[in-house]
C-alpha cells in the first residue's frame, strides 16, 4: 500500500491563538485583502488590531457561499490593493473565497480556465499569495484542505476550483471564535465536520493514516455536538474545532463519499445551507451504504464501529437503523427539498450530476439511480 498526506504549510490549533494573528500575518506583509464573514465580532477587533500594527487592509465581505462573480470582484480588488497576502476570517464560504482570491489574484488568468467541471480546469499559471485561514465555525474545514467550492448559478452547481498550491500557509483555529455560535448552525455545521471524518473513514480511498484521525475524531465529534444540542460548553467548542481541522485533513487525503456528492448538487440548484444538507444526508446513506455493503457480501467491520460509538454516545440509540440518526440529530427532513424531489426531470439530472461528482468516486460501494433516488426520498421524509 502506498500513500501521500497533504496539510496546510502551519497550523496553530487552540483558545488563544486568535491573540496572535497580527504578529503571523504581518510577517506576509502589510498590503493584505482581508476576506471575512459578518457574523462574529470579533473579526472587527481583529481587522483593528492589524491596522494598528501597520497592516493597510482592503476588506471584503463573503456574502453567502462565494458564487463565480463573486470571486472575480473580489480578485479585482486583491490586484488593485496589490496584496501582498490574503486573510480569510470566517465560515467555510469566507475561506473558500479568500483561498479562490489568494491563487487567481497573482494570475493574468480568468477563473473559469481552472474550475473543475464546468470549466478547462487547468492548474494555476502562478504561485499563490500567502493565505492565512482563520474559522469561525466548525464545520468545513476548508482551512486544512486545497480546494475552494464556488458556486456556478448558471449551471446550478458548486465546483471546485482545485490545486496542490492552495493549502493555507497558516491555519489559525481558536475554538473562542465558534462560541455562543447560533444552535442551528452549531448542530449543522457540526454535523458537516462529523460527516468528513465518517465518510473519510468509510471512504474506498481510506489508509492507516486517515484511520488514525478519524476513529477518534468520530467520537469527539458526536460526544460534542451531543453535548451543544443540550447547552453551550467550551470544552465541547474546543472538540468540535479540532474534529473540523481534523476532517479536513481526513478529506484532503481519502476522499468524502455519496453524502457530499449529493450535497453539492443540491447546494448548486437551492440557496439551503451545505451544514443542513449534510446533516439530513448522513443517516439515509450510511443505511443505504450499510445495505449494499451487506448485500456485496463486503466487510461490515467500520459499520458496527460506527453503531457502537453511536450507541455509545446517544443512550437509548442500541442498534436501530442509521436512519434514526435524524431522531437522534432533532432534524426533521431537508426543509426546500420536497419540492426539489416534486420535480422528476430535475431529480433525474440532480442524481446524474451527484453519481458524476468528485466526492462520489470515494463512496465506499457504487450506488445506483434508484439507490439515490432513495436516498434522497428518506433525506425529506426520514421517518416514513
Amino acid at each position: 500500500m502506498s500513500f501521500g498526506f497533504s496539510t496546510p504549510g502551519k497550523t496553530l490549533f487552540g483558545r488563544g491563538t486568535a491573540d496572535a494573528i497580527p504578529e503571523h500575518v504581518l510577517g506576509f506583509g502589510q498590503r493584505l485583502l482581508l476576506v471575512r464573514g459578518r457574523s462574529v465580532a470579533r473579526v472587527d477587533d481583529i481587522a483593528l488590531d492589524l491596522q494598528k500594527k501597520g497592516a493597510v487592509l482592503e476588506t471584503v465581505f463573503a456574502e453567502g457561499e462565494p458564487t463565480v462573480s463573486q470571486v472575480i470582484q473580489v480578485v479585482k480588488a486583491g490586484r488593485d490593493h496589490r496584496a501582498q497576502a490574503v486573510v480569510a476570517i470566517g465560515g467555510g464560504s469566507a475561506i473558500d473565497l479568500g483561498k479562490a482570491a489568494a491563487a487567481l489574484i497573482p494570475s493574468g488568468s480568468d477563473l473559469m480556465d481552472h474550475l473543475e467541471v464546468v470549466g478547462a480546469g487547468l492548474p494555476l499559471t502562478a504561485q499563490p499569495l500567502p493565505l492565512v485561514a482563520i474559522p469561525t465555525t466548525a464545520g468545513t474545514g476548508a482551512e486544512m484542505t486545497k480546494n475552494a467550492v464556488i458556486s456556478v448559478p448558471d449551471a446550478a452547481l458548486k465546483v471546485s476550483l482545485r490545486d496542490d498550491r492552495m493549502y493555507p500557509t497558516l491555519a489559525i483555529v481558536d475554538p473562542s471564535l465558534t462560541d455562543h455560535a447560533p444552535r442551528e448552525v452549531t448542530v449543522s455545521s457540526g454535523l458537516d465536520a462529523v460527516t468528513q471524518v465518517i465518510e473519510p473513514y468509510l471512504s474506498s480511498r481510506a489508509n492507516p493514516l486517515t484511520d488514525a484521525l478519524c476513529q477518534p475524531a468520530i467520537r469527539m465529534g458526536l460526544q460534542a455536538v451531543a453535548t451543544l444540542i443540550r447547552h453551550e460548553d467550551p470544552d465541547a467548542r474546543d472538540a468540535l474545532a479540532y474534529v473540523s481541522m481534523i476532517s479536513g485533513v481526513a478529506l484532503a487525503n481519502a476522499g468524502l463519499g455519496a453524502v457530499h456528492g449529493l450535497a453539492g448538487v443540491i447546494g448548486g440548484q437551492t440557496n439551503l445551507a451545505h451544514g443542513l444538507i449534510c446533516a439530513n444526508l448522513l443517516g439515509p446513506t450510511l443505511d443505504m451504504n450499510f445495505q449494499r455493503t451487506a448485500t456485496a457480501g463486503g466487510n461490515l467491520e467500520r459499520y458496527s464501529f460506527l453503531r457502537q460509538v453511536i450507541s455509545d454516545v446517544f443512550d437509548g440509540w442500541g442498534d436501530q437503523s442509521f436512519l434514526a440518526l435524524s431522531d437522534v440529530f432533532e432534524l426533521q427532513g431537508v426543509p426546500g427539498l420536497d419540492d426539489l424531489l416534486a420535480d422528476n426531470a430535475r431529480v433525474d439530472g440532480l442524481i446524474h450530476d451527484a453519481l458524476n461528482s468528485s466526492s462520489m468516486k470515494a463512496n465506499p460501494v457504487q450506488l445506483t439511480e434508484e439507490d439515490v433516488r432513495a436516498i434522497l426520498q428518506m433525506a425529506v421524509c426520514p421517518t416514513a
